[in-house]
């Protein structure tokens, strides 16, 4: 219950402006990306401000920025926005429009395996959606969400992940775990380990490594960590192909995602025997709360679900999750 006064200083439009202004960091980036002139979003702002009784904006050299008013407008604007959408895509199912719009963001090993499924199925169903995606690993992905510049994350996380990097980093959002990814190990196909599945990492403890992005490589001491040893990391990379072919050279060893190897074909001379099940990185799906009720959005969650099934795993809540979406 308010006291009457909230309809009279907030509007849609108003924190709108307020946002882009907030992600664009200026004025006029933000009358462009608003599709307005500047004139009209300064007036809309005076006019803000004096309905708020506080200022929003405050110079800055020849700049502006928000001011603690401002920042307050804009943390709350995403929510509002995304709840409006959904009203707006329930008007558009009424009127039996096929419309919407929906942005995805996905680590890369998904790009090629679950992200040209997803774009496919919901192109073929609702072929009015506007769809896009950027390639982004779960920090930034997260962080897309909650700006309001993604629609749908998909990230993992891998066992013992302590840090704020992936799914941990998205409190205040919905979380929902949707299937888990194998991790092997990449050895040369003529290792002793070739042959076991699942390998026992431990055996391993003697061998050069090859460590890949950041969240990779955190699981990658984690894991040689509860087998007992320190890895001794030779090379760096995130790029799959590169990790293949110095491991089918003799240089090293790895641990891959199993997902990242079906992204492209194997090079000859390695093999890529299972790690235990828990080793196993969990996927997931990070949404601002209440979005699945837009129903484009909604759409675009049920396809990823479908594809996903070829990833099995456990499948509940996690921080903010609302249900699935029906």
């Amino acid at each position: 219950m308010t006291d009457g006064l909230t309809d009279d200083i907030l509007d849609a439009h108003s924190l709108r402006v307020v946002k882009t202004i907030a992600d664009t960091g200026s004025i006029t980036a933000a009358a462009h990306a608003l599709g307005y002139s500047q004139p009209a979003v300064s007036q809309q702002l005076r006019r803000l401000e004096r309905r708020a009784g506080l200022p929003i904006v405050e110079r800055v050299g020849r700049g502006v920025r928000l001011t603690e008013a401002g920042w307050v407008l804009a943390r709350h604007a995403a929510a509002v926005t995304t709840a409006l959408d959904a009203a707006a895509g329930d008007l558009a199912e009424l009127r039996g429009m096929r419309a919407g719009r929906v942005r995805i963001a996905a680590f890369p090993s998904a790009s090629s395996t679950v992200v040209p499924k997803v774009i496919a199925s919901l192109t073929a169903r609702r072929p009015g959606i506007a769809l896009s995606f950027v390639e982004k690993e779960p920090p930034e992905a997260i962080a897309a969400v909650r700006e309001d510049r993604a629609d749908i994350a998909l990230v993992y996380s891998f066992p013992g992940d302590r840090s704020e990097r992936g799914a941990p980093a998205a409190t205040g959002l919905s979380v929902r775990t949707v299937g888990a990814d194998d991790t092997v190990v990449v050895v040369p196909s003529g290792h002793p380990a070739a042959g076991d599945e699942p390998v026992d990492l431990s055996l391993l403890a003697g061998e050069r490594w090859i460590a890949g992005c950041p969240q990779c490589r955190g699981h990658l001491l984690e894991a040689c960590g509860r087998a007992g040893f320190a890895p001794d990391i030779a090379f760096e990379t995130d790029n799959y192909v590169a990790v293949e072919n110095l491991v089918a050279q003799g240089v090293g060893v790895a641990i891959l995602p199993r997902m990242a190897v079906a992204s492209l074909p194997l090079v000859a001379g390695i093999a890529v025997p299972r790690l235990p099940a828990a080793e196993a990185r969990t996927l997931q799906v990070v949404t601002a709360r209440g979005a699945h009720r837009v129903p484009a959005v909604g759409a675009a969650l049920r396809a990823v679900d479908e594809v996903l099934a070829d990833y099995p795993g456990p499948r509940s809540t996690g921080p903010g999750f609302e249900g699935a979406p029906e």
